[in-house]
């Protein structure tokens, strides 16, 4: 089957899990009311919600952009394959998986992507709505950069952008403090809501682990693996203290530009940019790495 530029802007998975997503988080928010749990905050949810959404209307350009890089690269495949077959399957999801992981590590450890993925991490609250509070800004910041490699070896655009859909529905479930632990198998092999706790966690041991997107075994070959041994305090490190989605969508940007406006030195407007977050140049914040150094 052939496609066009019109199946990839017109058919996204995500939009048609709309309805699902509104379901199930009205269903968590009624057993939080039932159970009398703390999962939920008005003001928070309505941020999540509204940041959902505006993921999705900037989606629609984003996809645009994202399916032009990989066709673009695409051109130059060094393989060619049949889109079909268990194997083809396989080979897709631990593809996708893969190039997921770093970029979710990477996106903790570079601060211009962080700059993006701060916001699905700016909650206080750990529940299915929070799964929906996603960038406006990704796509253009070049967050696909970690996908580039796979319409290189021969993967079709189409299905990478597919399987990145795939993903983040997967990843709908595991924002959830509902489930305690899945079956010790499962917990091995698959990212759970037990293990994306940890991720979501501002605990100092927290920080910067379990960076799965289906697959957690990524984590235990890389070492940035971590069990949940107690109730994370969610958030960041710093919070936002806001529930206007555009300041929460463009926060780290604008404190990008602040830090690099303190400094005339070029090697630390460059840092405060590109380093890891929370560098700073006269020791005014610190990085997951420098403070973990503190306590030892």
């Amino acid at each position: 089957k052939s496609f066009s530029k019109k199946n990839i802007v017109g058919d996204n998975l995500i939009i048609y899990a709309i309805p699902a997503f509104v379901f199930f988080v009205t269903a968590e928010i009624l057993l939080n009311a039932y159970e009398k749990k703390d999962w939920y905050n008005t003001k928070d949810t309505l941020t999540s919600l509204a940041l959902g959404l505006g993921n999705v209307v900037t989606g629609i350009l984003g996809k645009i952009i994202v399916f032009g890089a990989l066709s673009f690269v695409y051109q130059f495949k060094l393989f060619s394959f049949n889109n079909s077959g268990v194997i083809f399957w396989i080979a897709l999801v631990l593809a996708d998986d893969f190039s997921y992981y770093w970029f979710h590590r990477e996106s903790h450890h570079i601060r211009f992507f962080w700059a993006s993925h701060y916001v699905h991490h700016s909650s206080e609250k750990y529940n299915l709505s929070a799964a929906l509070r996603q960038t406006w800004t990704g796509n253009f910041s070049g967050a696909f950069v970690f996908w580039l490699w796979m319409p290189l070896v021969g993967f079709n655009p189409i299905m990478v952008m597919l399987m990145q859909s795939i993903s983040l529905l997967y990843q709908f479930w595991i924002h959830t403090e509902a489930i305690n632990k899945m079956p010790r198998w499962y917990e091995f092999i698959f990212n759970t809501p037990s293990h994306h706790r940890v991720h979501h966690g501002t605990d100092l041991k927290y920080l910067d682990k379990n960076h799965a997107g289906i697959l957690i075994i990524w984590d235990r070959i890389f070492n940035t693996f971590e069990p949940e041994t107690n109730r994370p305090t969610y958030g960041l490190t710093k919070n936002v203290n806001s529930a206007n989605p555009v300041k929460v969508a463009f926060g780290e940007w604008k404190e990008i530009i602040e830090d690099a406006s303190k400094t005339k030195n070029t090697k630390n407007v460059l840092k405060y940019v590109f380093g890891a977050p929370g560098w700073s140049h006269d020791k005014s914040k610190l990085t997951t790495k420098e403070m973990r150094a503190q306590t030892q």
